[in-house]
């Protein structure tokens, strides 16, 4: 069973023009994050405010040694300040930033300032704890920081400069790209972050929304809540809320990523975890996936008979359960013949569940929906 797509998350990927992404063994080109992107515009705008002429492309230095070049979208110099823009290019990863425009205007700080960050219009701001950055501050990321200013401290020592700076990011359309991704609900308001940790995003790899997972652990850790639910889409958020009566904060879009919830809280507890999805992806993870994709992880009717086997299904019905064509069907067999599946496959996701928390102090307990939202199995504790 599926449940509505849930929307693209913000991986931030690439860069446009310059050197692009290598391609991986997979035959994808890679990106580069909008951290990088950033640090692309603002080493071009500082060049130019230091020397009245913008490199293009410009060559910047991120992380495991990378040195890609970036062409600039636009360029404006004026007295007393220097604005320089990349365009996003996703690469071959599925991103809602694709196309963005990153634009930073830089200007000369106070002396010993050092590098100053500025948010721009389409740029969030943190309004919650919890997340690595102070309540007020522009989501702006630790690593970007940190790889703006060693490239515009590189730019300063070549020029002889003191590097005390100002740096305003701004990202246009940033607040309605926001909207589609996790930033809202994790209490970033008014735009997007500016992401990455090595400037390089593979594609479909998944790894800002694991991240985005992770924060919203953090920020509901933070605001006192100890009852989370990981839900496999916007179903089993309703019926999340509905059951147990959580905020939104409580809610964890964990998508296919079963398993990057359960890791993250067994280092991060709570008092009590629910996961609450599909039957056909639960029971992937009754039978041990921590990555319910339907493109990487299969329905096993086979298992799926032996679970009802548990239950008391005698050999005929094994044998409809494996020949069945969906997850749905096997459960919809065992119900007409007085085998509660649905319910023993919840307990199986649970004893699942309980292993990969490796002793953590969670409860954790387990919902199985139908497609229409409707509970089809509760796990002891549910």
């Amino acid at each position: 069973m599926s449940e509505p797509t849930p929307p693209v998350r913000g991986t931030e990927p690439g860069a446009a023009g310059g050197r692009r992404g290598q391609l991986e063994r997979s035959g994808l080109r890679t990106g580069w994050t909008t951290g990088a992107c950033a640090t692309a515009a603002a080493t071009a705008a500082w060049q130019a405010l230091l020397t009245g002429e913008f490199p293009d492309p410009v060559t910047v230095t991120l992380p495991q040694g990378r040195t890609p070049s970036f062409a600039l979208t636009r360029e404006l110099l004026e007295p007393g300040r220097a604005m320089a823009a990349v365009t996003k290019d996703a690469g071959d990863d599925p991103d809602v930033t694709h196309g963005a425009v990153i634009r930073v205007e830089v200007r000369h700080g106070l002396p010993g300032s050092g590098v100053v960050f500025r948010g721009g219009p389409g740029v969030g701001r943190v309004t919650l704890p919890g997340l690595p950055l102070a309540v007020g501050e522009p989501a702006i990321n630790p690593m970007p920081r940190q790889m703006i200013t060693e490239n515009l401290a590189r730019v300063s020592a070549q020029r002889g400069a003191s590097c005390d700076v100002v740096v305003e990011i701004s990202v246009e359309e940033g607040a309605e790209l926001a909207r589609h991704t996790w930033n809202p609900r994790i209490g970033i308001v008014d735009g997007i972050s500016i992401l990455g940790t090595t400037g390089v995003v593979v594609p479909y790899s998944c790894s800002a929304w694991i991240d985005s997972i992770r924060r919203g652990v953090d920020v509901a850790r933070a605001a006192g809540l100890q009852h989370l639910a990981g839900c496999t889409g916007s179903t089993s958020e309703r019926v999340a809320t509905s059951l147990f009566g959580l905020p939104e904060l409580a809610l964890l879009d964990m998508g296919d990523f079963a398993g990057a919830v359960l890791k993250y809280v067994s280092r991060h507890p709570v008092a009590r975890l629910s996961l609450v999805g599909g039957f056909a992806k639960l029971s992937k993870l009754a039978n041990g996936h921590l990555d319910l994709h339907s493109h990487r992880t299969r329905i096993d009717t086979t298992h799926l008979a032996d679970i009802a086997a548990s239950g008391g299904a005698d050999e005929a019905l094994r044998d409809q359960v494996r020949a069945s064509a969906t997850a749905m069907g096997a459960l919809q067999l065992c119900l007409e013949q007085g085998i509660p599946l649905g319910d023993l496959v919840a307990a199986r996701a649970r004893q699942e569940a309980i292993a990969v928390l490796k002793g953590a102090p969670v409860t954790v307990d387990v919902v199985c929906i139908d497609r229409a939202g409707t509970v089809v199995g509760l796990s002891p504790g549910a």
